[in-house]
């Protein structure tokens, strides 16, 4: 079968990369990929918001299953198009996107279902909003409602901080219409870990444990970014951690949504904050995250293609479930000033050598060809992952990696992974 992926990151570079691997696909194409893709997957030059044209090219090219990559598209609606006129899509419809596309709608759909997260307070207009932060009696996080590329998260250590912060997202408008309304809450302290799951609207298939590190220096300094590297498995997230996390969160969610009339169907990503031994809901996002996808899928065993078209069909996947090597790491490679302003058009070097390792391979986020080579073109540049038998070897393995490859104002973190050996 021909399968499309949509987007055009090392997320989407991941899934085509496995999806190629099933013995069920012939084609993988990929709409509007990028440079570093091509050798996984056929680019195609239609954008991942122009939803007649990828229509068409489905049409056209007799695609069997569409994967999207990205969230805008399914906050926009583009599973709702292609099942209206009858074409095979994984992801979750706009009524369900909307977990992700508002947070403003994901509390409100976490306090109706008793789903454990930050008390928090959602607001229209600037008075009431900064009275909420001068009343509350705990350190706060002003989140902008809607999509804001992942960065619309302002975390805050003080009343003035807070006020700022609101300002910043209502009436500088810094994340655009999305800062039209905020969601204000408490700010829980502990670590953070991800936890991705696949449901059917009835039953869920949960993916490993991982964990991104959003902060583009080391040790959690500096702003928050898309992502600078992750890594799969998260020791914070233990047998009973995870059981908490379906029992407590997935499941209620999933028949919450259902009773309210909304069949969630498609990937389900709970960001997590363990403290006190007890998993809370920061966010929950409708796609796979970037960068974990990429280690998750470098250890995934398991043909990842049943699971996808078992969805996509309106199927069960009762009784399913997936199996996982041991442990991936993924260290983001980033454009200099990154998640500021950053140059563009850099040549890249080296990505051919640290793909001669055993067990690496580089994710393409923001690259092009230019005269047969390729440059970067955004601010997260690579992902390069690494697969190994224990953290400490993977995490050397990712980094000997990063050390093959080389472009001007490349940066990158340099403690990923830090946490999982003091974990043991």
């Amino acid at each position: 079968m021909n399968v499309l992926v949509i987007g055009s990151g090392g997320r989407e570079h991941a899934l085509c990369w496995k999806i190629a691997q099933s013995p069920l696909v012939d084609t993988v194409f990929c709409a509007p990929g990028n440079g570093g893709i091509a050798p996984d997957a056929v680019c195609v030059d239609v954008e991942a918001n122009d939803f007649a044209g990828l229509k068409k090219f489905v049409r056209n090219n007799k695609i069997d299953l569409t994967v999207v990559g990205p969230e805008t598209p399914l906050v926009e609606g583009i599973v709702d198009t292609f099942l209206s006129v009858g074409l095979t899509i994984f992801g979750p419809t706009r009524n369900a996107a909307q977990l992700e596309g508002s947070k403003a709608f994901a509390k409100t759909i976490m306090r109706t279902f008793d789903i454990p997260t930050a008390a928090f307070g959602i607001f229209k207009n600037v008075a009431s909003a900064k009275a909420f932060v001068r009343d509350a009696a705990f350190p706060v996080v002003i989140k902008a409602d809607g999509l804001a590329a992942g960065k619309g998260v302002l975390v805050t250590s003080s009343k003035e901080e807070a006020l700022q912060a609101v300002e910043t997202v209502m009436i500088a408008k810094t994340f655009g219409d999305a800062g039209k309304s905020v969601v204000i809450e408490e700010r829980l302290e502990g670590e953070e870990a991800s936890f991705i799951a696949i449901t059917d609207g009835m039953d869920i298939v949960p993916l490993a444990s991982s964990q991104d590190h959003k902060r583009v220096f080391d040790n959690d300094t500096g702003p928050n970014t898309g992502g600078m590297g992750a890594y799969s498995p998260a020791p914070v997230v233990d047998a009973t951690i995870s059981d908490q996390v379906m029992d407590a969160i997935l499941y209620p969610l999933v028949d919450g949504l259902r009773k309210q009339g909304i069949v969630y169907r498609g990937v389900i990503y709970a960001g997590l904050m363990i403290m006190d031994n007890r998993a809370h809901i920061l966010e929950f996002n409708v796609r796979m995250g970037d960068p974990e996808t990429q280690p998750l899928l470098m250890r995934l065993k398991s043909d990842i293609m049943p699971v996808l078209l078992e969805v996509a069909k309106g199927g069960s996947i009762k009784g399913m479930r997936l199996d996982w090597r041991g442990p991936s790491v993924c260290v983001v490679m980033a454009s200099g000033g990154y998640p500021g302003n950053y140059e563009k058009g850099h040549a890249i070097d080296g990505v051919d050598k640290a793909e001669a390792l055993e067990g690496v391979k580089v994710f393409h986020a923001g690259t092009r060809i230019k005269d047969e080579a390729v440059i970067t073109s955004g601010g997260r540049v690579l992902g390069v992952t690494a697969l190994g038998s224990d953290m400490q070897s993977t995490i050397a393995k990712a980094y000997t990696a990063v050390s093959c490859i080389s472009f001007t104002g490349a940066h990158f973190r340099k403690d990923i992974g830090k946490r999982a050996l003091e974990r043991g």
